[in-house]
């Protein structure tokens, strides 16, 4: 059975967890929509996602949507249902700061117009950048017009793909102009004041978790034949192994 949320149930605050997985949800559900999937499980969309289907549930039971027994969700209304949480039915004016390679990549990533996002400016402060094209119809501006452009496109979100030195300076002058929500692609931790929300994204961090599991996977190979293979260069990871570093490349019998 389908139920609705009440407007006091719509009101109460859904938890930042929740609130981080919904996006996850949305590109399992667009994908389910693209292939032509008008009703999806909790379980199915549970698995796509990489969740547990108890916990799927309890999220969007904070949206008000239940499904219905024995059917499931309707894709098309779920969508809906988290766009509209999202502020994603609305159209959000965004300025990237920073037109080097980062920052044409983004200007050229078309998914953010299918997701409700236009990229309303790229600036920089290179003249030699200063007046190219990034993107089809998208000329790079100076970024000394951060506060104009920011009023001119009433911009909602700015996008930080600079140098670390320069992060800081554009990030107050972003919350300077009004900007609230910022998204950061400089490998600094920036200050802004109470009421401005920062998003980090760093790549060499992710890589370096990465790389940390990898190793862990890499300090003993079990071959074909059953005999374990201890790697050589793991270090510490050989010794918490219970293997001498100076015997870690030898083959254990």
């Amino acid at each position: 059975m389908s139920r609705r949320p009440s407007a006091a149930q719509r009101s109460q605050g859904i938890p930042e967890a929740t609130i981080a997985r919904l996006p996850v949800y949305l590109r399992v559900l667009y994908t389910c929509a693209e292939q032509g999937i008008a009703t999806v499980s909790s379980e199915e969309l549970a698995t796509a996602a990489g969740v547990n289907s108890a916990k799927l549930r309890k999220d969007l039971s904070h949206l008000g949507s239940y499904g219905t027994r024995g059917v499931g969700y309707d894709v098309d209304y779920l969508i809906y249902q988290v766009s509209r949480e999202l502020g994603l039915t609305q159209d959000w004016p965004v300025v990237i700061i920073g037109a080097g390679n980062l920052g044409r990549a983004l200007a050229n990533y078309g998914g953010f117009a299918s997701r409700g996002f236009r990229i309303a400016a790229v600036l920089d402060v290179d003249p030699a950048v200063v007046g190219t094209e990034v993107a089809a119809g998208l000329v790079v501006g100076n970024a000394e017009a951060i506060e104009e452009v920011v009023a001119r496109h009433n911009v909602s979100i700015g996008v930080i793909a600079t140098p670390a030195t320069a992060a800081q300076d554009v990030c107050d002058r972003l919350v300077g102009a009004g900007v609230t929500s910022i998204l950061s692609f400089a490998p600094v931790t920036l200050t802004v004041p109470t009421g401005v929300d920062v998003r980090k994204v760093e790549l060499s961090i992710e890589l370096q978790i990465l790389a940390f599991h990898a190793q862990r996977r890499s300090v003993v190979r079990v071959a074909p034949d059953g005999k374990r293979h201890y790697q050589s260069g793991v270090g510490l990871a050989a010794l918490a192994g219970g293997v001498p570093a100076e015997e870690s490349a030898v083959t254990a019998q």
